[in-house]
């Protein structure tokens, strides 16, 4: 099936309103599981762990059981929080003992190096090899289930049995898989080569149409064992042993006392002042200091003063991204490992805007080896009438993840250890219990923090390195230009990439291209599935509203 042309339109939608509660999300059937948690007496953040369930079922291309989880927060009586469910390496996942492994398995027929992302050069040196891209030793310990159970026992109102039921049905029931997400799917044909696998996510070898009806009863089971057992049977019970089983099967070192070990977290947000509103990311091991630099240093410059279609505004934000990821890509990491400077201070970004002009740079970033550039993600917005506003945001980091399912339970594994490296001297060098760079960051803004009435939104943009981007686009479009919700994420997107070039939307148009292409900057179209996926949701004055992505199935629903 090609690729959607998502070109052939913008989203002709406009920015749903409400009064109970909203949900934004990028599947319908998943917003619709939020709004049945809504009516049912449940608030936002309920509605937000129902979604993400539901996500694990009717978009299984980008989330699951067997990923992370991450959320940002602000409640009805006005704490502003983050919970954190993202896993570590495994205890005996050192670099020697990964290294090892993979001269074992450099030669097999099972896991074929080419495609399977070892880096082998040829040589009997182990030092030669990099950490892949897929298979048993980029499954770090899975946080989602617990991070679920975690958010609905602390802020929620209902239990993790009653917001998990809507994603039981979808699984046992079926139903159509959309557009988007069909396209997605046909990557499993080639990842998926175990049986179980194969049961799991594809008819005969075949990943479903859009249109057409699936049902993942091996997923929808699993989800009822956690629905009555809670998460321990994930991380103490008959899943997590199902897990264990089939990673070290395939050689990784995933262990029954990784998974008992792991717990979720509720940091403290990080945040900066941006042209009057306070915009809110989770602190390392993610990237949103990259965020929060980036916005920074664009104040510094003043990015957000050039008229909306100018490239001068492209131009000026872009450098301020620059160096905002060179930083973070250079400095970000588990900080129980390493010290974090503090990339969102004024006088970080003040050092970091001398010498940007009016044209182009050459600042290197990205992460070496870390494959995050374009990975995949979903992400849920919800607001309710109490107050409550929650980002929420899963992933398995490419696709279906790492290629194994667990068993029989229907369970991808993630490979976000895909972005560790085997250097020692790297930052994000692999080592025992460590967490990985994570590009995942949902994100919170209070438009209007010194006034009486109260204007909170929960926002994101899903799409690896696109995220932090999407970000400072987004809250750009609705703090400096004031558009509607809907408006704001409807605008063409840019993003630069880790080779150098500035890539652009088609519909931004060619004579803007062209004048950034004078100011020095390689600028390329590409296709719009590589600009992510937003979504927002907001409340204003008792009023609630919100917005989805014209480049996802998505829909804003509210009741």
């Amino acid at each position: 099936m090609p690729e959607p042309d998502l070109d052939r339109f913008t989203s002709r939608r406009s920015t749903v309103y409400a009064n109970e509660g909203i949900v934004a999300t990028s599947q319908p059937l998943a917003a619709e599981a939020g709004i049945e948690l809504l009516r049912e007496g449940g608030n936002a953040f309920d509605a937000a762990v129902a979604v993400a369930a539901a996500l694990n079922v009717v978009e299984p291309t980008s989330t699951g059981l067997g990923g992370d989880a991450f959320a940002l927060y602000r409640t009805a009586d006005g704490e502003v929080g983050a919970m954190r469910a993202c896993g570590g390496a495994p205890a005996d996942a050192t670099i020697e003992n990964v290294r090892e492994s993979l001269r074992e398995h450099e030669n097999s027929t099972e896991w074929y190096p080419e495609q399977r992302g070892y880096a082998v050069d040829g040589s009997s040196d182990a030092d030669d090899l990099g950490m892949p891209f897929l298979g048993p030793h980029t499954v770090t310990v899975p946080g989602s289930a617990r991070g679920w159970e975690a958010t609905v026992e602390r802020h929620g109102r209902r239990s993790l049995g009653d917001v998990l039921q809507p994603a039981i049905r979808y699984a046992t029931e079926g139903y159509p898989v959309s557009e988007v997400i069909a396209h997605h799917w046909q990557s499993a044909e080639e990842l998926f080569t175990d049986e179980h696998a194969i049961d799991a996510y594809l008819n005969e070898g075949t990943a479903p149409a859009a249109g057409e009806r699936i049902h993942l009863p091996r997923l929808g089971g699993s989800l009822e064992t956690i629905a009555e057992r809670g998460a321990d049977a994930v991380y103490e019970g008959e899943i997590g042993e199902r897990i264990v089983a089939e990673v070290q099967e395939k050689g990784g070192f995933l262990s029954e006392d990784d998974l008992t070990d792991f717990d979720v977290e509720f940091p403290e947000p990080v945040s900066t002042r941006y042209h009057g509103s306070e915009i809110y990311e989770l602190p390392p091991n993610n990237q949103g200091l990259i965020a929060l630099e980036a916005l920074n240093i664009a104040d510094e410059i003043d990015a957000g003063e050039h008229p909306l279609n100018s490239p001068e505004r492209v131009h000026y934000f872009a450098e301020a991204m620059k160096r905002a990821f060179h930083d973070g890509h250079r400095y970000i990491t588990d900080p129980s490992y390493e010290n974090v400077p503090a990339l969102a201070s004024r006088e970080w970004a003040e050092r970091r805007a001398a010498g940007i002009d009016a044209t182009a740079s050459d600042v290197e970033f990205g992460v070496p080896d870390s494959h995050a550039e374009d990975a995949d993600t979903v992400l849920v917005c919800v607001a309710d009438r109490e107050g409550n506003v929650v980002s929420f945001i899963n992933s398995l980091f490419a696709g279906f993840g790492s290629g194994l399912v667990a068993g029989d339970t229907g369970i991808a594994l993630q490979n976000r250890g895909a972005s560790f490296s085997l250097d020692p001297e790297h930052p994000n060098s692999l080592a025992p219990g460590k967490r990985p760079f994570h590009t995942l960051i949902p994100g919170v803004v209070d438009f209007a923090p010194e006034a009486e009435n109260e204007d909170w939104a929960a926002f994101g943009v899903m799409g690896g390195f696109m995220q932090p981007q999407g970000h400072m686009q987004v809250i750009s479009n609705l703090v400096d230009h004031d558009l509607p919700l809907q408006a704001a994420l409807d605008r063409p997107r840019w993003r630069y990439r880790e080779d150098g070039s500035l890539a652009v939307e088609g519909r931004i148009g060619g004579q803007l291209a062209t004048k950034l292409t004078r100011m020095g900057h390689d600028t390329r179209v590409l296709t719009p599935t590589q600009f992510g996926g937003a979504q927002v949701a907001r409340t204003q004055d008792g009023v609630l509203s919100g917005a989805t992505e014209p480049r996802k199935d998505g829909t804003a629903a509210g009741y």
